[in-house]
This record gives structure tokens, sequence and C-alpha cells, in this order.
């Protein structure tokens, strides 16, 4: 029951973010379901999984979204959508059919006795996937730092004080000299 109340709340946060309107909540909800979903895979015993979806998902991506929509600014889009609405629907409901297909299990379908753990798995079978995950927890990190320090080789602008008017003065000394 509390798998369904969670996967309930990861797609009502998933729907959020399709609707609002500006890009900072979007991906505020974007967060919202990242961290269900890391919930949900600590609450099956995928911790290490959890906490990868937890810091990338709804960590590094999150404040990558969120500085790039600072940055860009939160303009409206006027361009008409790129796939007709029937269409996104219609590849929306087979994605989920195929899905549910892939998901479902199946009568005939031969499972090994003894199968490796969670934990052998992940830290010696799929090293690969954990080293592309260091890797881009540090690219990300390295991105972010060169965004915020700030460009020492360009000169700065400076801002001069306005050039005094000294017409006025000048008129009034030549006046009182003669």
């Amino acid at each position: 029951m509390l798998y369904m109340v969670v996967l309930g709340a990861a797609i009502f946060c998933a729907f959020q973010a399709l609707r609002a309107k500006k890009l900072i909540l979007s991906a505020l909800w974007l967060a919202g379901v990242s961290a269900l979903t890391s919930a949900t895979l600590y609450a099956l015993g995928a911790h290490e999984a959890a906490v990868i979806e937890l810091s990338v998902g709804a960590g590094l991506v999150t404040v990558l979204f969120v500085f790039a929509i600072s940055i860009a600014g939160e303009d409206a889009i006027t361009q008409p959508p790129f796939l007709p609405r029937p269409l996104s629907v219609s590849i929306t409901v087979g994605a989920i059919a195929l899905l549910a297909i892939l998901i479902l299990p199946l009568e005939d379908l031969d499972v090994p006795l003894s199968e490796p753990s969670f934990r052998v798995l992940l830290w010696e079978e799929r090293n690969i996937d954990l080293l592309v995950q260091i890797v881009l927890i540090f690219a990300g990190s390295l991105g972010m730092l060169g965004l915020l320090v700030e460009d020492q080789s360009r000169p700065r602008a400076t801002v001069s004080p306005p050039p005094e008017d000294n017409t006025v003065e000048n008129a009034t000394a030549e006046e009182q000299q003669t």
C-alpha cells in the first residue's frame, strides 16, 4: 500500500511538472519525482541506487536546472508544440503499454535459483555504471564551479564619474572679471 501512495505522489509531481507555467516550478516538481523515486528504491532495499538517485536526480540535476533557468531567464515559449497533441498522447500511451508488457511477469520465464545480491550486482558487476555516475557528479561539480567563479583574466569595466559642467562657473568668473 505504501508503494502505491509513493507511486501516486510521484505521478502527481510529474504531472504538475508538465502543467507548471514557470520553469523553476517544473524543476522543483521534477526534484520531487526524483526524491520519491529514491524513497521507493530505498524501501525496496536498493540503498545504493537510492543514494545515487537522490544525489544526482534530486540534487545535482535540480541545482543545474535552477542555475540554468536563473541565467537564461524564464521567457515564455510562444512557438506552437512540435508534435500535435493526439500524436504525443498516443506515443505516451504506447510507451506505457510497452513498459507494462516488459514489467508484467511472464508464465514460462526461467529464473535462475541463485541470483547475486544487489550489492554484488552494483559494486562488482556494474562497475562501469558506477564510474559513469562518479564522472557525472564530478563534471557537474566542476561545471558549477566554473560558472560560479568570476573570470579573473578579464579586466573589469570601471565606471568613471560624469564630467563636471564648468561652463556656468566659467561664465560667472568671466562676468566678475569684466
